[in-house]
């Protein structure tokens, strides 16, 4: 078995706002969160990744915010930092995908958000069990 196996995809929220001027020159900033939670019993984790690219200048005029969720199948036998990391990498394309989609279709030139290496961030996990 792989470590993850993507069986479902959907998106939650779709957040779009343009309010600037055509030929308004604006110098991206994103911001991101990816969070899984495993279902009790079952080898069952749901991802949920939420980004959000906007103008560091003027937030409020042109942002656009996703948030997508992917339920994965995954081996027991692997760390939950790994589990992590891959189900992070099969969602990811799928958000990115979406955020140049839409902004294409409104009318403005694409965003196409840079790829996130993942495997060079630190994970910080809270352990429910103290030992």
């Amino acid at each position: 078995m792989a470590i993850v196996n993507l069986q479902a995809y959907k998106v939650d929220k779709i957040e779009f706002a343009n309010a600037l001027e055509n030929g308004t020159k604006i110098s991206l900033g994103n911001k991101y969160s990816y969070q899984v939670q495993y279902a009790v019993g079952k080898d069952i984790a749901r991802g949920t990744f939420d980004i959000e690219v906007h103008d560091k200048e003027n937030p409020d005029q042109f942002k656009i915010r996703v948030i997508v969720v992917g339920i994965f199948a995954y081996n027991p036998d692997e760390k939950k930092e790994i589990i992590h990391t891959e189900t992070f990498k099969s969602l990811f394309p799928y958000a990115k995908a979406l955020i140049t989609t839409v902004t294409a279709n409104c009318g403005i030139q694409p965003v196409i958000i840079p790829n996130i290496d993942i495997d060079n961030q630190e994970i910080y996990r809270i352990d429910g069990n103290k030992e």
